[in-house]
């Protein structure tokens, strides 16, 4: 929607209150500090529109005070997020009506066989800001969670609704036939089978997003159902989101859904679900340091794949350690298996003051340029009925907006199936 020089009286006193609102939040949050004290919550109870928004901001709130006071250890990251290490039963997961009382199940000890023609590939370190290059990490039996801040609830009632804090839009996020909700995607994608996982790696760049209502991410997707009201998916990968983490590093994420994004899921652990069983990564924290153009290349390899025992979809980073999983009693169609993977990039365009947005996908430079330069997918494979891991073969490209963000790709044996992805967004032939 085109910007415009005047705003039509009625507007006017929401805006103001808006505005007193949001000042006097952030007085509020400067006075306690950012954190999550309970002191905040009843300063603020007069800022919100509604009783239901009231309410989400407590429920916030409590979940944050509960995982403070049950941190044994806290970490202060140079980038300022705050790592509170809380045992692994009293983390977010088990929060969920069907995984009350339950603890971190054990690790399977069967992981995905790959196969003869699978392309071979290093590990790469995966690393982030908070665990100063491996030196930090949490304690035996315990998990790291970022810390959900005054600031980050006061970021996101701007633009969005406390009730869906750490939330998609609704029916948004897969790319379908229509992009008309402003989700833009460059993907490579397989269909028409039973699929039981996913493994790619991805080089990691700190893609420039144009506004806090938008955001770019490069990640898997592991999809069962329609794209109705049914739609299951399991979401992992980096993503920089200014509106959900106050910056513009590119971050580790995870993501699930079980009705389409309507009413469950979340990013991270901002609702119960994921279980976590890795005391070095923290989800929702930066990937530091990250790829440079024309300079060095960072990978993270991903792995999301069904333990064929007790069905649940574990992630893993590449042949290393585990993240933790999705249980399967999250899901209806992922119950089973998937009948679609889909590997690439996503922003959300907004058209600020009419125009396509210049937020980057990737690395912001078009496929064509290459190895150094563009973001890349590569070693895409998938996991079969008998739990194999084999080159996703006959993987489609496709790009919403070519001229916007693009996407081409190839075979060596190398890197197995690959392609590049992305773009610049706004430029001549994408106004």
């Amino acid at each position: 929607m085109a910007s415009s020089c005047c705003i039509p009286s009625p507007l006017v006193p929401l805006l103001l209150a808006l505005l007193v609102a949001s000042c006097s939040w952030s007085v509020a949050a400067d006075k306690s500090g950012g954190g999550g004290g309970r002191g905040n919550g009843t300063q603020n109870t007069q800022l919100f529109r509604s009783g239901d928004e009231l309410r989400a901001y407590r429920r916030i709130v409590a979940r944050m005070d509960r995982l403070k006071k049950a941190s044994v250890k806290t970490i202060q990251s140079p980038d300022g997020d705050v790592i509170h290490c809380v045992p692994a039963h009293q983390q977010p997961a088990f929060d969920h009506p069907k995984l009350k009382g339950q603890k971190p199940e054990e690790e399977p000890e069967e992981r995905p066989k790959t196969s003869a023609d699978a392309a071979e590939e290093e590990d790469a370190v995966f690393t982030q800001a908070w665990s100063d290059g491996g030196k930090q990490s949490c304690p035996d039996g315990t998990v790291p969670i970022r810390r959900t801040t005054e600031q980050d609830l006061q970021r996101y009632s701007i633009s969005g609704s406390l009730r869906r804090y750490g939330m998609k839009p609704r029916a948004a996020g897969v790319r379908r036939d229509s992009t008309s909700d402003g989700h833009e995607h460059a993907v490579g994608y397989v269909t028409g089978d039973q699929f039981y996982g996913a493994k790619a790696s991805l080089n990691v760049w700190p893609a420039k997003v144009a506004s806090a209502a938008e955001f770019s991410l490069s990640q898997i997707w592991v999809i069962s159902g329609t794209f109705g009201n049914d739609l299951n998916t399991i979401e992992a990968g980096w993503q920089v989101s200014p509106e959900l983490y106050g910056d513009n590093s590119p971050r580790f994420f995870t993501y699930w859904t079980s009705d389409a994004y309507q009413a469950t899921g979340c990013y991270n652990l901002h609702c119960s679900g994921f279980v976590q069983t890795n005391r070095r990564i923290a989800i929702g924290a930066a990937i530091s340091p990250a790829s440079a153009y024309n300079g060095r290349q960072f990978d993270i390899s991903l792995l999301v794949w069904k333990d064929p025992r007790r069905g649940h979809w574990w992630l893993q980073l590449g042949s290393g350690p585990l993240v933790g999983y999705w249980p399967s009693s999250l899901f209806t169609h992922l119950g089973g298996h998937a009948n679609m993977v889909q590997f690439g990039g996503e922003v959300v365009n907004t058209r600020p003051s009419g125009s396509h947005t210049p937020t980057q996908m990737g690395s912001g430079h078009f496929p064509r340029e290459g190895f150094n330069r563009a973001a890349y997918f590569r070693n895409v494979q998938v996991v079969d009925w008998d739990n194999n891991l084999i080159p996703a073969r006959d993987l489609r490209l496709v790009a919403d907006h070519p001229a916007c963000y693009g996407i081409q790709g190839g075979y060596n044996r190398a890197w197995g199936n690959y392609f590049y992805y992305g773009g610049p967004g706004r430029n001549v032939r994408c106004p």
